[in-house]
């Protein structure tokens, strides 16, 4: 097994000893409350544009409301592909989350960082406060969303912030530059390992057409290679860490639908690395590993890594061809969930994990293995 912590990182070793210890041998339920792409400007509501994000302090409530909720996930996209970034919006979602009672764990999406050159985000503005020679590097907005909501490395967000292991300080050191990935962390809880990673939607920072005038390919080009490798090299510290401590099972947290059928697989094809990863870490792991993502906005339950596998939706009869966006796996310990956003009524999934559980139980629309889950939605915050 690499060694994952930096020479005398003695923080990162007690937050392995908190976390990895204590919490990852409970044998104990954990119920935890998952949504994401959201706040939106949703244009359902032309006279209430802002209707998602003017609700967010009543939907915060509802989840500190119910008493079996342990944390809160959000995987990412905090405003949508309409909205120009600024530090004054990053600020006011940030000024949000402070009402989270429980610990918070959030995943950057591409709408607050990758696609901030998008003609649509930019929107005749400056993009965080730069002027019209801003060069498109998209390190310049991701920084602005690093230090506004990783302002501790290891440790959540929230009122009652827990200890996590962030590879901006348990980094592989033969790899330096992983230190910045401050978004990147994981813990143990309930003997599950959770371990979040930055991916964005949008092929992966890929430089697409639409990016608009602030292109910088160079810049992208880079920026996607080095996070790919880092989330590639945490990624396999966290299955290394789950066997070694002979979790139940993995819970991994990200922004991207890599498996979108409602996109061309040529233009999925950056995400290529990562899901080999997954695939290969999966089998070798042997139990049971599920994925949370948003980005494509529509609840979906499903294997993408299983061919001509099942799967459980509402309203999206092509989800069963998942797999076929990357056709190369067939991974059976793999589900992953996909956590509806971006319209109203707001949404967030109530997430119960028991360690207890044999993964080998047959799946049911709401649960799979030691996994289930309801959709929680306020319909009395519809405008």
């Amino acid at each position: 097994m690499k060694k994952i912590l930096a020479p005398g990182t003695v923080a990162a070793a007690l937050a392995i000893a908190v976390a990895g210890v204590a919490a990852g041998t409970n044998p104990n339920t954990l119920t935890l409350a998952v949504y994401g792409d959201s706040p939106y400007l949703d244009k359902a509501f032309p006279n209430a544009p802002k209707a998602e994000f003017l609700a967010t302090p009543a939907f915060i409530d509802t989840i500190n409301a119910d008493p079996a909720i342990q944390e809160i996930v959000h995987v990412g996209d905090i405003h949508s592909g309409s909205e120009a970034c600024t530090v004054a919006y990053d600020q006011a979602i940030f000024n949000f989350w402070t009402a989270f009672q429980r610990p918070l764990i959030y995943t950057p999406g591409d709408n607050e960082w990758s696609d901030c050159t998008k003609t649509n985000e930019l929107n005749g503005k400056d993009v965080f406060g730069h002027g019209p020679d801003f060069n498109g590097d998209p390190l310049i907005q991701l920084g602005i969303v690093r230090q506004t909501f990783f302002p501790n490395p290891g440790w959540t967000l929230g009122q009652h912030p827990m200890p996590v292991i962030s590879q901006a300080i348990a980094y592989d050191p033969a790899f330096a530059t992983d230190a910045r990935h401050v978004e990147n962390v994981m813990w143990e809880q309930s003997k599950t390992l959770f371990v979040t990673l930055n991916i964005p939607g949008g092929s992966n920072n890929d430089t697409d057409p639409w990016n608009g005038p602030a292109r910088n390919q160079a810049a992208e080009d880079a920026e996607r290679a080095a996070r790919t490798g880092a989330d590639i090299r945490w990624l396999n510290a966290a299955f290394a860490r789950a066997e070694a401590d002979n979790a139940h099972s993995i819970v991994i947290i990200g922004q991207a639908d890599m498996w979108d059928t409602a996109d061309l697989a040529s233009h999925q094809t950056n995400y290529e690395p990562i899901i080999e990863a997954i695939a290969s870490g999966s089998l070798r792991y042997g139990k049971p590993v599920i994925f949370f993502n948003g980005d494509s906005h529509t609840y979906r339950s499903d294997n993408p890594l299983q061919q001509n596998s099942t799967c459980y939706t509402e309203s999206d009869p092509c989800a069963k061809d998942a797999w076929l966006q990357h056709p190369f796996y067939d991974v059976p310990n793999f589900h992953r969930i996909v956590v509806h956003g971006s319209t109203f009524p707001l949404e967030w999934l109530k997430l119960a994990i028991d360690p207890r559980a044999a993964w080998e139980n047959a799946p049911t629309p709401t649960s799979w293995g030691p996994f289930s889950w309801q959709r929680m939605t306020q319909p009395q915050l519809t405008p």
